[in-house]
């Protein structure tokens, strides 16, 4: 049983850490993007020490990891808790200024800043708030609940542990992240020193999620080259590769095969960026399907697309460069079904119905999962990422608490 009167500390510690400027930067080359972050990383690490785990550390990357010794007569295999430090690049996360609207009653919620409102209608988790007390910022800036909320849940049952030892539990490791939403943040994370067997990244939505399955993603780089030539003296000489890249953006289907027209197991391709000028001109796209073999479909039907386009251009040409960039952790959490069994296990225990939805993303742990690091995903109570109507519930901060103390439980009962 947890105990009822333990006073929890993760909010304090999150309206602390969303003081940090961590935003990360995808058009850095330098690991981590940002020097900004490894500031509060720095200062996690310190805080943990504090506490009385001795091993708390970062390292030159920025990764901070620390481990709670186990406290328990069985042999446990060691699990993990992994969270990130950064924020998105798309929206500011500096001099954030949180709000704690209370008892909340349903319907929209006003910030008083940017013209900001969190629509009840796009946020149907809001009908389960009622009463519950959610942290928003003022409309400026994002919140940073991504994922700063699963660092605080992280170090709070950290120390609801340290000031219970009656609970039983093996080996602890935790983990703190630069770069994950840049999609760099196992570039350089030592799975051998991490020391777990197991993980579970805490970086989920709606309380009860256990999320066991990822996208698989693919990058492709589509380069029309054209012909340039002085404007003045172009005729039927120039061949503009701005123009052959706009005519098969063009030609994508209008009502499928695009972000904004699926949902749920769908998959799709998504061009992010177009550059260049008359002579090279560059579509860069994602491509996105929870089953590995639908992105060699995909990534042929846009050969083919740019192909056709490129007849209609007599002269031009077209190069094309597909990078691999995660699989789908389900290949690799199959094989290990005790994995997710506990953190269902757990969520059980405290009355929470599970939820096993598939991320329409990636997350640290698919790569992890490939990397030997067997790691799906559960709730942190953050939503609504990536934007300055980001917003947090109190209480499922605290549920989230408990569900990390309960899993480790868990897994001490089973071993």
């Amino acid at each position: 049983m947890f105990d009822e009167k333990y006073k929890f500390t993760c909010v304090d510690r999150f309206l602390r850490y969303i003081k940090y400027d961590t935003q990360s930067s995808d058009e850095s080359t330098s690991f981590p993007s940002t020097e900004k972050q490894k500031i509060l990383l720095a200062d996690l690490a310190k805080e943990l020490k504090d506490m009385g785990i001795e091993d708390a550390a970062m390292d030159e990357h920025g990764y901070v990891m620390a481990t709670l010794p186990g406290n328990s007569e069985r042999i446990v295999p060691a699990i993990g808790f992994i969270s990130h430090a950064d924020t998105s690049p798309a929206v500011s996360g500096e001099n954030v200024v949180a709000m704690i609207h209370k008892n909340y009653q349903g319907g929209d919620i006003v910030l008083p800043k940017d013209g900001q409102v969190i629509l009840a209608k796009d946020n149907p988790d809001m009908a389960d708030m009622i009463g519950f007390d959610i942290i928003t910022t003022d409309g400026s800036t994002l919140l940073g609940a991504d994922n700063k909320s699963g660092i605080a849940e992280i170090i709070d049952a950290v120390n609801y542990f340290l000031t219970h030892p009656e609970v039983k539990h093996g080996p602890i490791k935790i983990c703190f992240t630069p770069d994950e939403e840049v999609g760099r943040g196992t570039e350089k994370f030592d799975v051998k020193k991490f020391g777990a067997k197991f993980a579970y990244t805490v970086d989920g939505q709606t309380r009860g999620e256990v999320e066991t399955e990822t996208f698989s993603a693919d990058a492709m780089n589509i380069v029309f080259h054209g012909k340039n030539i002085h404007p003045g003296y172009a005729k039927d000489k120039m061949i503009n590769a701005i123009k052959v890249a706009a005519r098969m953006i063009d030609s994508l289907p209008k009502d499928s095969f695009s972000p904004e027209t699926t949902d749920g197991r769908e998959g799709y391709v998504h061009c992010y960026s177009m550059s260049g000028n008359e002579e090279e001109s560059t579509l860069k796209f994602i491509i996105r399907d929870f089953e590995a073999d639908k992105l060699k479909e995909y990534e042929k039907y846009l050969e083919n697309l740019a192909n056709e386009t490129i007849a209609q251009f007599p002269g031009a040409r077209v190069t094309s460069t597909v990078v691999e960039q995660y699989r789908n952790m389900r290949y690799v959490l199959d094989n290990y079904p005790e994995v997710g069994d506990n953190a269902i296990e757990a969520m059980k225990r405290l009355n929470i119905k599970p939820l096993m939805s598939a991320i329409r993303g990636g997350t640290d742990g698919s790569r992890l999962s490939y990397m030997g690091l067997p790691t799906p995903n559960i709730f942190a109570g953050e939503h609504s990422f990536h934007s300055k109507t980001e917003w947090v519930a109190i209480q499922d901060m605290e549920m989230a608490v408990r569900v990390i103390v309960t899993i480790a439980k868990v897994w001490e009962e089973r071993a």
